[in-house]
């Protein structure tokens, strides 16, 4: 009597005995329960190392077996099966469908595949065959029958597989492709019968790919594996990555038919292989490589790519005995313009000035953003630091012509400090310090220029780390002093006018004057702090003496760059010359022409304001910056301060004073009030009054005094003899 088509009998008439593997005790008690309603003896196995343990001490007739489990996975229980009870039949019960990990099963020993989620009927026709051709194993028919539902499960997964399934000779010509190399690539697979796979290589890739099949110890069980780029047909795609693995057919356990292609043209298959398409990740990896070493606002190399690229230089160049250089640049006036116009505009500007940077570099240089608004810059292989002083007049040519951004026209400049291999350091670290300090020393000097590291420098900068140190200081322990000078009236002779002018009475070093602090204290950005003492305690004096009595009284008082084009600069001044009751009409703010040029809309409209509140605007050191009749005519000016070293040039017999008559005659022509600086000599003051100077201040009526001196001296005619 023959068994029914649902419940197999061994030939000594017991029921078969199934072990099921699976790592999932629900799946692992659902396929069990469906076997044993079938009449077969089932033992269930919950993981591999359950299923090593059951194999030790029964004997089974067919293993359904999970290919993915945590401990001891598909593929190891296949292989204890394999030399424990090799005449076990295996079928593979998996989610996995990848075409290695099928093929690699059937290899193994696999007599079927069945993929999750199962249907019941299919499972149960499946153990039951499987358990059919068991019986007749020995049988010419058996092996018929197994390597002919090896070949259709293999024709299955390769038509249906997600990845690039080839065939290729024994000279790397095609012998079969599957219909996915269209769809990913464009290729018709009959146009690549024959053809030799070099011809879908990229060009950058040819020799590494055909190198691969004749590298050593390739084999089933240690195929090649390579990330490689192949064509697409046409030029309308980009090449596409993808990741190989090939390995040798052995002839003898291959089995070959028409259906799969074995033969075409007379070749027969000596590689297997699949391609997986990883264009996706490779690009997203390049996106993360990018990411790490460059900036995305700019696409300029990173602070770490520069270094890196940096050390490598240090090493040719030591090794060649060659010179290279580091330049350290910060934009000036960015803040300014970042904190006006908004961070938006800000990210434009930095866009603009990369591109204008980028412009003035040769091949090979190496442009960097090193953060916010500095950056760096490697010259490899330069012969002498003329090359250098050129790379540095071209980058601040550059930067010197306005940016437009939206509607507002702005002006950045850059200071940049130049450090030479190996003169100013031997190291990565050295260079980049050594040209950042030589960068400090050019804002200390005024901006908008370039200076190299000499070794003075870092004796300076130890000496402004103490001094910045003692300034700090010096803000919190009440150290700085105001002095006045008088601003005389050239006809009456009387003082109208005081100018408030900082001291620092330094515990160690005495007495210092603004030249020696005031340009450490804008780069360290203590400047508003001392500012804004220096106008309060010029506030109470001056306050004080014009409730006196003297109610004409002007103070004027110099405002740095900084404190100007602060955007909030208007309602700063007014509220600590109010929080003092100080009456806006007798303050002058002084200003220099720069100031106003470096961002002539913004400015104008804040000393618009001022001038409606009653504020008085005075141009300092007229002459000795762009003296446009255009913006005088533009702002509300009230005074113009003609610059010491015009006075200076009045001479008996010389022409230096010439420029000083076209300053007065231009201010009478305008209706502006004149005040001449450094007047020292009875000569001078007698041209200035000839001309009609308005008011004169110097050393021929005395120094600037503290705030008990002057105040002896107001309401008196302040003579040289006795004045101070």
């Amino acid at each position: 009597m023959k068994p029914s088509s649902t419940e197999w009998i061994s030939d000594n008439g017991a029921k078969a005995r199934i072990l099921v593997v699976d790592d999932d005790q629900r799946l692992l008690s659902s396929l069990a329960s469906l076997l044993n309603g079938k009449g077969y003896e089932v033992t269930e196995a919950q993981g591999g190392r359950n299923a090593y343990r059951m194999l030790e001490s029964e004997a089974f007739d067919l293993a359904m077996v999970d290919l993915r489990m945590p401990d001891v996975d598909g593929f190891d229980v296949m292989e204890r099966l394999a030399s424990q009870q090799p005449d076990c039949g295996v079928i593979v019960v998996s989610g996995e469908s990848s075409f290695s990990s099928v093929s690699r099963a059937l290899r193994r020993g696999a007599l079927d595949y069945i993929r999750k989620p199962f249907d019941p009927e299919e499972l149960l026709a499946t153990v039951n065959g499987v358990l059919g051709k068991r019986s007749l194993i020995r049988a010419h028919e058996h092996i018929r029958m197994r390597l002919e539902k090896s070949e259709e499960l293999h024709r299955y997964i390769v038509n249906s597989s997600p990845d690039i399934v080839f065939m290729l000779d024994g000279d790397g010509h095609f012998c079969f492709v599957n219909s996915k190399i269209e769809s990913l690539l464009g290729y018709q697979p009959a146009e690549l019968f024959g053809r030799h796979f070099r011809h879908i290589l990229d060009d950058r890739d040819i020799a590494r790919g055909t190198y691969a099949l004749k590298g050593p110890n390739i084999s089933a069980d240690n195929p090649r594996t390579l990330e490689i780029r192949l064509k697409t047909r046409g030029s309308r795609k980009a090449n596409r990555h993808f990741e190989i693995t090939a390995f040798p057919i052995d002839p003898e356990t291959w089995p070959h038919s028409n259906a799969t292609s074995g033969k075409h043209g007379g070749r027969e298959a000596r590689y297997y292989g699949t391609a997986r398409d990883v264009t996706e990740r490779k690009e997203a990896e390049a996106f993360i490589n990018f990411q790490a070493y460059h900036d995305l606002l700019t696409r300029l190399p990173n602070r770490a790519l520069f270094k890196d690229r940096l050390d490598l230089a240090i090493t040719h160049a030591r090794r060649s005995e060659q010179k290279l250089a580091v330049m350290f640049l910060d934009l000036d006036r960015f803040k300014v313009i970042n904190d006006t116009l908004g961070h938006a505009m800000g990210d434009r500007l930095l866009q603009a000035v990369t591109r204008r940077l980028e412009r003035c570099l040769r091949k090979g240089d190496t442009l960097s953003r090193f953060g916010g608004d500095e950056f760096t810059l490697l010259l490899p292989s330069i012969h002498s630091h003329e090359d250098a002083r050129q790379i540095s007049k071209k980058l601040i040519k550059a930067l010197r012509a306005p940016f437009q951004l939206g509607d507002h026209e702005v002006f950045v400049g850059v200071s940049i400090g130049i450090a030479i291999y190996p003169e100013a350091g031997e190291s990565m670290d050295h260079l980049i310090q050594n040209a950042d300090i030589a960068m400090y020393h050019v804002k200390a000097r005024g901006k908008d220029g370039y200076r190299f590291y000499s070794e003075s420098m870092s004796i300076d900068t130890a000496n402004r780390l103490n001094l910045e140190r003692d300034l700090r200081l010096a803000l919190e322990r009440d150290e700085l002093r105001v002095f006045y000078q008088p601003q005389v009236c050239s006809s009456s002779n009387r003082i109208v006018g005081l100018e408030a002018l900082v001291r620092w009475q330094h515990p160690e070093r005495g007495l210092l004057y603004p030249r020696d602090f005031l340009p450490l204290a804008e780069e360290t950005k203590l400047i508003g702090k001392l500012s804004e003492c220096v106008l309060d305690q010029a506030c109470r004096d001056v306050g004080q003496w014009i409730r006196d009595g003297h109610s004409d009284l002007r103070l004027a008082v110099n405002l740095s760059p900084v404190q100007v084009e602060h955007p909030r600069f208007v309602e700063t001044l007014m509220d600590q010359i109010q929080a003092h009751g100080f009456p806006p009409q007798n303050l002058e703010i002084e200003i220099t022409e720069n100031v106003i040029m470096n961002d002539l809309e913004q400015i104008s409209q804040k000393l618009r304001e001022l001038a409606a509140l009653g504020v008085r605007i005075a141009i300092d050191d007229f002459g000795t910056g762009y003296s446009s009749l255009n913006y005088i005519h533009r702002l509300p000016i009230h005074t113009l301060k003609v610059d010491q070293s015009f006075v200076k040039a009045i001479r008996s017999g010389e022409d230096g004073a010439c420029i000083v008559n076209a300053i007065v005659a231009m201010a009478h022509g305008l209706k502006l009030e004149i005040v001449a600086e450094g007047v020292e000599t009875d000569e001078q003051l007698a041209y200035l009054k000839s001309l009609g100077c308005h008011q004169v201040q110097g050393f021929f009526y005395g120094p600037a005094r503290p705030a008990d001196v002057i105040e002896k001296t107001l309401g008196h005619i302040p003579v040289r003899a006795v004045a101070f």
